[in-house]
């Protein structure tokens, strides 16, 4: 038995199996599309939807039931699904980066997260452009394509490399993350802005970038990325240094050297 996780080494073993298997075959739906083409619906007017999404997250519901029929799926597209009140319950994003998708940006993932009585226990990513398969685990450290990865050693905001993202409302509400974007511009080495929130949640894991901060996400942007950022050795908060959740109006996740600076500059405080 796990102490972290609460499970034991040969069902968690399975839970990463069917994550890791479904995430492979999601993306290879992702690719197909990519390649023949798909049809985009919009949700609101910057928000996208694509059959590639649809098909991606069928994919990974199959997978899932096939294995665990009685486990609850929170999925993007067709929210809350089966499993009554049991303890597990995964929580899918089919396509993350849906509008860099439709756009033939590649830059977009399958996010594959899961929970044991609420609490996070793994989470699988998976870019298949790149074929970049990142998997945390309580307790189990993080991996990408099987090497373990540790978030980066930048000790100085000044000399980070931030991302951050725009909620879809960005048009109409006041509340819209440009006043931040503002503040890091000027207190960073850079900012980036991908439009992924999954990946960019695992490079903090890797270190390819040392902070990320954004508002109005859903549990299926974090659900995944935030295991791996925690098994990575990183600290995730909301705005103000709080406890973190993926139900939270806001998200901070950092290299943990950074993450005060970060707080600092979120909450209008000077930099020490």
């Amino acid at each position: 038995m796990n102490e972290k996780s609460g499970l034991d080494d040969p069902l968690r073993d399975r839970l990463r199996t069917v994550a890791v298997e479904a995430a492979r075959s999601a993306g290879a739906v992702l690719l197909k599309h990519a390649r023949s083409g798909f049809r985009i619906e919009h949700k609101a007017a910057v928000n996208l939807v694509t059959d590639a999404d649809r098909a991606s997250e069928q994919v990974v519901i199959d997978a899932i039931r096939a294995a665990y029929p009685s486990h609850r799926i929170l999925a993007e597209e067709r929210g809350t699904a089966a499993g009554g009140e049991g303890p597990f319950q995964w929580i899918i994003d089919p396509l993350d980066g849906t509008t860099n998708f439709a756009h033939g940006f590649p830059v977009y993932c399958v996010s594959i997260g899961l929970e044991y009585r609420g609490a996070l226990v793994l989470g699988v990513v998976f870019d298949p452009t790149r074929d970049e398969l990142f998997v945390g685990e309580a307790g189990r450290g993080a991996t990408l394509n099987g090497k373990a990865i540790r978030v980066s050693r930048t000790a100085d905001l000044n000399a980070a490399l931030l991302v951050t993202g725009f909620a879809y409302d960005i048009r109409e509400a006041k509340y819209n993350n440009l006043d931040y974007f503002s503040r890091f511009a000027v207190r960073a080495q850079g900012l980036r802005r991908t439009g992924a929130a999954a990946l960019d949640l695992c490079y903090v894991a890797m270190g390819r970038f040392d902070g990320f901060w954004e508002m109005k996400l859903h549990p299926w942007d974090m659900a995944a990325g935030a295991v791996i950022v925690k098994e990575a050795g990183g600290r995730m908060s909301d705005f103000k240094g709080g406890a973190f959740s993926i139900f939270g109006a806001d998200m901070l996740a950092s290299n943990g050297l950074i993450h005060e600076a970060m707080i600092e500059t979120l909450n209008g405080s000077p930099l020490t």
